[in-house]
């Protein structure tokens, strides 16, 4: 073996994506000492989407003080790569349910502070933005986040504001000259895994609304102001239909948003990853690519971080093996058609998943290590 990529997702709750490349960097180079392995952590745009990127790739960390959800200074970061022409921002760095503590409250959350991210990204030259839709604590239907980038919102008589959750109702008229000034020349994409559209029982505040914080009657209020955004998103020229598309109620709707004000596209966040990354390159020459995720399921085959893999590297005619925590047999036949040769489980004792939670790096690293053995002894055989 002489090139592996490691470009698994993290087996949520149990092991970061970080840790689990470690891992098999580590079995891969005690049995091919000279292998070329290169990590490529995979983030599906909540926490620790901005240090996977710059654990894959050369970039840095900026680091400054925002408005937090709570319209509190709070401090934040994004990250910079290409020369400061990529920026990549995770909102839950400015939005992220951990900046409220126990004051959970998606009723009077803001996004502006994502929205200054983007601001200072676009000050210092970046021309292409990528943001991860993540761990948000907000339902604002990212109106916060495109007030600070110039966006007006005007109530009925004629005020300006920055709504919230409470106060989408309120909007009368939107005004985007000023951010469409700003952006000019600038291209922005939301990594987003989730499909729900920006209201309705799928919606962002029926769905994801009560872990944020949201009773019955504010769910209900709030699923009421994202109706009312939606209709006026849905007036503005060629965004037909966007309250619907897949991801828009995403971060309590600021995927509808982000696309809707700011012509953001939503794309799958493993082919935002893959894109800024560059995978064909980093891939070229490659004899076998690791990936992996906590459980590989009917869900998977919804464009998650294995198939986005595999079907990439499929093209290029390297195989892939799939390293999970727990696998569902029954319901990953297609999988094997789509560019992964073998899937390898590391719930070796079939025990229930809170025992294995446990024992996941321990698993884990036997697992690959029986996999690179296995390797070395077929390499050794041709």
């Amino acid at each position: 073996m002489k090139k592996i990529v490691l470009a698994p997702d993290s087996f949520k709750g149990t092991l970061s994506s970080l840790r689990i490349c470690e891992i098999m960097k580590d079995e891969i180079l005690s049995a091919f000492p000279d292998c070329l392995v290169i990590s490529l952590p995979i983030a599906d745009g909540g926490e620790g989407t901005v240090d996977s990127f710059l654990h894959a790739l050369p970039g840095e960390k900026i680091s400054l003080s925002v408005t937090g959800p709570l319209f509190n200074k709070i401090h934040s970061f994004y990250g910079l790569f290409e020369e400061g022409k990529t920026a990549v921002i995770e909102m839950a760095a400015a939005a992220g349910l951990p900046a409220v503590g126990g004051d959970k409250n998606p009723s009077v959350t803001t996004t502006y502070g994502v929205g200054e991210l983007i601001k200072d990204a676009v000050k210092r030259g970046a021309r292409k933005l990528v943001v991860g839709l993540g761990g948000s604590c907000t339902n604002d239907g990212g109106c916060g986040l495109a007030a600070a980038l110039g966006v007006k919102f005007l109530n009925a008589w004629g005020n300006f504001f920055i709504p919230v959750g409470n106060t989408l109702s309120t909007i009368c008229a939107i005004d985007q000259t000023e951010a469409a000034h700003l952006l000019s020349g600038v291209s922005l994409c939301a990594m987003c895994d989730v499909d729900n559209p920006l209201f309705g029982e799928n919606g962002a505040a029926y769905v994801f609304g009560p872990q944020k914080g949201a009773d019955e009657a504010a769910v209900k209020f709030l699923d009421l102001g994202l109706r009312h955004f939606g209709s006026l998103i849905e007036n503005l020229p060629g965004r037909e239909g966007v309250s619907l598309i897949p991801g828009a109620g995403a971060a309590g709707g600021l995927g509808a948003g982000m696309s809707a004000l700011l012509g953001a596209a939503l794309i799958p966040g493993i082919d935002a990853v893959l894109d800024t990354s560059h995978f064909e390159k980093l891939i070229s020459g490659a004899d076998l690519i690791l990936t992996g995720e906590g459980r590989m399921d009917a869900q998977s085959l919804r464009g998650k971080a294995v198939l986005g893999v595999s079907r990439r590297a499929a093209k290029m005619h390297v195989p892939v093996v799939a390293v999970v925590g727990d696998a569902r047999d029954d319901e990953i036949a297609p999988v094997y058609s789509d560019g992964i040769c073998a899937v390898f489980s590391t719930n070796r004792r079939a025990i229930p998943l809170k025992e294995a939670k446990e024992l996941a790096e321990k698993d884990l690293r036997y697992t690959v290590r029986n996999i690179i053995g296995m390797l070395k002894a077929l390499e050794k055989s041709f």
